[in-house]
């Protein structure tokens, strides 16, 4: 199993950090560079504990689909979404926020297994690690930089 960890800290309210987190419409735009579209399940808005959403993103120069649940939420301290369909063996992806120091610390911490065995790990460790990590930062810059315009 894979595992990645990111702290990203923002000079923002907790609960706009939160909700921006779990914004459909900011995603999108957020991760424009992959065409990330919510194409079922909850596609506008704020997404809350059990629902799910469709994403479609091109990754590696394919449109892949992935169904993630909300499986657990405690309203700006966390929530988890874990993928019910998609190309990974398991995904899971929890979002924690606290505040610091006057700031909203957001952690991201991402779990997933890999299908196709030994091929499927060559190609995490080669490419997909770095892919997910440079996904999450890239869509953390731009959630600070929004979150912070905000006030």
């Amino acid at each position: 199993m894979t595992k990645i960890k990111i702290r990203t800290k923002i000079k923002a309210p907790i609960q706009t950090v939160f909700d921006i987190s779990r914004d459909i419409d900011f995603h999108q735009k957020s991760a424009s560079p992959t065409n990330e579209t919510a194409i079922d399940g909850v596609t506008s808005g704020l997404i809350n504990y059990n629902q799910t959403v469709t994403w479609r993103g091109k990754h590696f120069g394919f449109y892949l689909t992935h169904k993630s649940r909300i499986t657990a939420m405690n309203q700006y301290d966390y929530f988890v979404d874990e993928m019910e369909e998609g190309k990974f063996k398991s995904f899971r992806h929890e979002h924690i926020f606290y505040e610091k120091n006057g700031l909203t610390v957001m952690k991201d911490k991402v779990f997933y297994e890999v299908p196709y065995g030994i091929f499927g790990e060559l190609f995490d460790f080669l490419f997909l690690k770095n892919h997910m990590i440079n996904f999450i930062l890239e869509r953390n810059k731009v959630l600070k930089a929004f979150s912070e315009s905000k006030q």
